[in-house]
């Protein structure tokens, strides 16, 4: 097992997400059900603990951005720079919108429709964000999820306050369709997946990934469309269950995303002023543990030295039996004459 091999295309940033998200839901669950008496301020903790890493990494960054002007010429330097900004402005407007729930569930002083309007800026915003994305190949899952959601962020709004009386199903028709879409998408990587194992010109490691991210988005996909299912059917009152219940669906979606962000090439390298890879960045500050990256274990059944000799042996069998099955060619020098 190569340690640098495991952790060389981890994402630190979609982990660390991915984790406060599950912790999140968890205690909000929890907190909804009566099963803890805690205050929203503290049951959103995994949600501040999410944002103050995100500030104090984009304020390292900076930090090294401004006090070492030559780390500018490396690479897209300005490019990862500049999406470090975007992705904390972004953060603050969400942090915004997080504590005006927060005090809206703790107080009821202010209206749904308000509380949103920092969520819905920012679905509006992230469109151009998406579109910048794009041009400088950059990840956006989140301002992508934004960014689609508007209309359902806006109907949110409007069912909680009471100015609509839709059922639930219906206020969750935006939701539906893009679920819809993304079904399609987790049936598009099946087949694909499928094909390729059956295709003997593809190699193995080709195989493998396809046969990976199929998996991995079945497990993310359809966990959600069941926990839409099941909490559309809470909120009409149309089934009795606890919201712990409602919420496991989540769980298997959020852990296939913690496994994802260890094969989830790119992230950031600005942040906290790494100006790398998480692993390097790692393995250059631990000598000791980049000494033990280095140490590779073979797991194959160790061999005496008679049966190591007698491998040998056949090897070399082996070896000269193919050069007996070369053709031999004469040795035409350049200078001798036509």
């Amino acid at each position: 097992m190569n340690l640098q091999s495991l952790f060389q295309d981890f994402n630190p940033s979609k982990f660390v997400v991915h984790t406060c998200l599950l912790v999140f839901t968890i205690l909000f669950a929890l907190k909804l059900d009566n099963c803890i008496t805690w205050t929203y301020w503290t049951v959103f903790t995994p949600i501040w603990v999410w944002k103050i890493l995100v500030i104090l990494g984009a304020t390292v960054g900076s930090y090294v951005w401004w006090r070492y002007p030559h780390f500018r010429l490396e690479g897209e330097a300005y490019v990862h720079y500049k999406s470090m900004l975007i992705s904390l402005a972004l953060h603050l407007i969400l942090l915004m919108f997080e504590l005006l729930v927060c005090d809206k569930l703790e107080s009821a002083r202010h209206l749904w429709i308000l509380v949103f309007i920092p969520l819905i800026f920012i679905s509006i915003v992230s469109i151009a964000v998406c579109i910048w994305a794009v041009k400088h190949d950059r990840s956006f899952e989140l301002e992508l999820f934004c960014a689609v959601n508007v209309l359902q962020f806006i109907f949110l709004a409007l069912r909680l306050d009471g100015f609509i009386a839709w059922s639930w199903e219906v206020v969750f028709v935006p939701l539906w369709i893009v679920m819809c879409l993304s079904l399609v998408g987790v049936l598009y990587t099946i087949i694909f997946a499928a094909i390729l194992l059956r295709t003997p010109e593809v190699n193995a490691q080709q195989r493998r990934s396809s046969f990976h991210s199929a998996l991995g988005y079945t497990f993310l996909v359809i966990p959600i469309l069941i926990f839409q299912v099941l909490l559309a059917d809470k909120l009409d009152d149309d089934i009795r269950i606890s919201y712990t219940a409602v919420v496991s669906p989540l769980f298997v979606s959020f852990i296939t995303l913690i496994l994802m962000s260890f094969s989830a090439k790119g992230g950031n390298k600005w942040w906290f002023g790494m100006r790398k890879d998480f692993c390097s960045f790692v393995l250059g500050a631990c000598p000791l543990l980049q000494e033990y990256a280095n140490i590779a274990y073979n797991t194959e059944r160790s061999t005496n030295g008679v049966e190591l000799e007698q491998q040998l042996d056949n090897k070399d069998k082996t070896v000269k039996r193919a050069d007996l099955m070369k053709p031999v060619l004469p040795i035409v020098a350049i200078e001798m004459p036509d």
